[in-house]
């Protein structure tokens, strides 16, 4: 039975071995100077206005939140996609009130 995860030992084995071969090729062929500009935090393309650590907004918060809602609504609708000529009317009608009761709970 340990015969069957040979091919994921290699793969594995292969893939963990070219990582650290292009790590070392990185540190070894690199110029390594770190100039003032590299060293210095990101900011959108532009000099920092503001301390980092400022409260967000409200907003942000909710639009990250209705992001996850609706994301996570159409991994429903996938399955549910694929499998409607077998479910039936049946599966039709239970999605159906699936997105209003979840629909409705976004606007509560």
């Amino acid at each position: 039975m340990l015969e069957n995860y040979l091919p994921v030992l290699i793969f594995l084995a292969v893939a963990a071995t070219l990582g650290l071969l292009l790590l070392t090729l990185g540190f070894l062929l690199g110029k390594g100077e770190k100039s003032d500009a590299k060293l210095s935090p990101y900011e959108c393309g532009f000099d920092e206005f503001e301390d980092a650590r400022i409260p967000f907004d409200v907003r942000y918060y909710l639009v990250a939140i209705l992001f996850i809602i609706f994301d996570l609504e159409i991994a429903f609708l996938f399955p549910w996609a694929i499998a409607l000529k077998f479910i039936g009317p049946i599966g039709l009608i239970s999605m159906i009130v699936f997105l209003m009761c979840f629909s409705n709970w976004i606007y509560l």
